[in-house]
């Protein structure tokens, strides 16, 4: 794989070290986020990346693999619910504050894409709703969108500005007006529903959006990667 190199560095939002793997050379960034409780290595060693090495070698794209945080957020069972979104909402922070602004300037492009498959896909559109004035394309595969399941029963407004099936209806944003959103998934996906129910809420408010559903396709990463250069074909 060309130009492949891991980027570490103290995240000052995290207060620890975050790791991020990007692939090429130049073009568009996309940061592309692990599954559930997914590494910043996961996306590589299941070969998605491999699957665009064509849009690498071109230097159209270049992707960053941020790693997860799952494991001390939405799936730490051994804290309170508020503390799993606040470490979330740093995570955030570290992506708004730290890799974005990295791939701007190694890119010089000023609103990047993000993507992502499963929970993965959460990640991908629930940065994207928070701050579209930094992302202009949400590629999902299979994705999942809310998270409420993961804490208990707890609600306050954190969750609710971090639950995009919650927050979405309701929000406005002028950047929202030229944002392109693809829903891939399939009538073998668990989350096939969830994507449907998505594209519903972004129909209502006008969102320009793409529900693909593709017929047999299942929950795992072989239908992912025939999705993954097909989106990014959509970059202009």
């Amino acid at each position: 794989m060309p130009n492949e190199y891991l980027h570490r560095w103290y995240s000052p939002n995290l207060n620890r070290d975050i790791d991020v793997l990007a692939f090429g050379h130049r073009g568009y960034p996309v940061i592309l986020f692990p599954t559930s409780m997914g590494r910043y290595y996961e996306n590589k060693d299941f070969k998605l990346i491999d699957s665009v090495a064509w849009f690498l070698d071109e230097g159209l794209v270049k992707i960053y693999c941020p790693d997860g945080v799952d494991t001390l957020s939405w799936y730490n069972k051994s804290i309170h619910p508020a503390d799993r979104v606040q470490n979330h909402i740093w995570y955030d922070q570290m992506l708004l504050h730290e890799l974005v602004p990295l791939a701007q300037r190694e890119t010089g492009v000023s609103r990047v894409a993000t993507a992502g498959c499963s929970f993965g896909g959460y990640h991908a559109t629930n940065f994207a709703f928070r701050h579209p004035e930094v992302v202009k394309y949400v590629f999902n595969m299979g994705a999942s969108f809310d998270i409420k399941d993961q804490l208990d029963g707890y609600y306050d407004d954190n969750v609710y500005f971090n639950n995009p099936p919650d927050f979405i209806p309701s929000a406005q944003n002028n950047f929202f007006s030229d944002l392109l959103v693809v829903l891939g998934t399939g009538t073998h996906d668990m989350c096939w529903d969830a994507n449907v129910k998505m594209a519903n809420i972004l129909q209502s408010k006008n969102i320009r959006h793409w529900l693909d559903v593709r017929p047999n396709a299942p929950h795992d990463w072989p239908a992912w990667r025939e999705m993954f250069p097909h989106y990014l074909s959509l970059i202009k």
